[in-house]
């Protein structure tokens, strides 16, 4: 099954984006490690808008996402039938040199429509991160240096035609997975096609193809000080990543991307079976909890209402 079930419902929704209006119901949706080293990164420019003195992370309503069938989420198979609402968020991090956006959540076109249905998968967007930036923070998104992504699938992708001259921070493995070289050894597939990733052959990051990248390595130090760390947790993808913000009052806290959907996988040890990897997974799985152990860091699922709903508006 693999990336097939993510990429039908992505390619729902771009079709849901392409052909419908408003309001109109319709449907929507391990690599080697270089573990220990650190990117070099320039001086990132200092934000124009009013800056903040010490290290903040914002969390922001990305949607909501029923799922009507957990039965993919587990390759144990003890999920079938169970039915669950995931939240999705995205994090803006506030440093006082530059600002950071962590993963782009559902697309932009669900705020002008009903919720949406392909499969087990029933999608909803309220405002997105350009409105909740805009009127909770007075932050616009050009006033962004940096954004990054725990990995490519749709809930996590939609909002990028929203970014606005922020550099996106990506590593090799997932920036080849989201656009591989072509097969010029085997007759082009049709349009519309699903390649052996499970995704359409065709392009389906445009919006991302056109932002000014960096390709960073592990343990990735966004500006150079120990606190903001995006480090590699293959499996879910093969470039899947997470983040570590380092806190002057709350202290570390540890973003899991997709690596846990749900409290419970995180504590049976849970797989979903349309991971890239389970050996790989579960790999990063264990090295998470060891460095989470480690720090003594809050760890945040960020598909998990228990984890995100009773935060404070802004986390210092």
């Amino acid at each position: 099954m693999k990336q097939i079930v993510l990429a039908t419902a992505s390619a729902f929704i771009l079709a849901t984006a392409a052909c419908s209006g408003p309001n109109e119901a319709s449907g929507p949706e391990g690599p080697e490690s270089t573990e220990g080293t650190t990117d070099p990164v320039g001086e990132p420019e200092t934000a124009e808008q009013e800056g903040v003195d010490a290290v903040q992370l914002i969390k922001l309503d990305c949607g909501s996402i029923y799922v009507s069938d957990l039965d993919i989420f587990s390759t144990a198979g003890d999920y079938a039938g169970e039915t669950d609402t995931f939240t999705d968020t995205c994090w803006l991090v506030r440093h006082p040199e530059g600002d950071l956006l962590w993963d782009l959540g559902l697309p932009t076109i669900l705020t002008s429509q009903d919720e949406q249905t392909q499969g087990v998968f029933t999608v909803s967007l309220n405002k997105t991160i350009a409105e909740q930036l805009s009127e909770e923070y007075d932050v616009a998104m050009n006033d962004i240096e940096y954004v990054a992504i725990s990995h490519s699938h749709f809930d996590h992708t939609g909002q990028v035609d929203l970014i606005d001259g922020s550099t996106w921070l990506v590593n090799q493995v997932e920036y080849d997975f989201m656009f591989p070289e072509p097969d010029v050894s085997e007759e082009a597939p049709a349009e519309g096609a699903e390649s052996d990733s499970g995704a359409d052959a065709g392009n389906q990051f445009p919006g991302f193809e056109v932002l000014e990248h960096d390709i960073i390595l592990d343990n990735h130090d966004v500006f150079g000080d120990g606190s903001v760390i995006i480090f590699m947790t293959p499996g879910h993808t093969p470039g899947h990543a997470s983040l570590l913000v380092n806190l002057p009052e709350t202290g570390p806290v540890m973003l899991t991307g997709d690596l846990w959907h749900r409290e419970e996988s995180r504590e049976l040890g849970r797989v979903p079976q349309f991971n890239s990897s389970e050996e790989a997974t579960r790999e990063s799985m264990q090295a998470f909890e060891d460095r989470a152990d480690e720090l003594g860091a809050k760890v945040i699922i960020q598909h998990e209402p228990a984890d995100t709903e009773d935060l404070p508006d802004v986390m210092r």
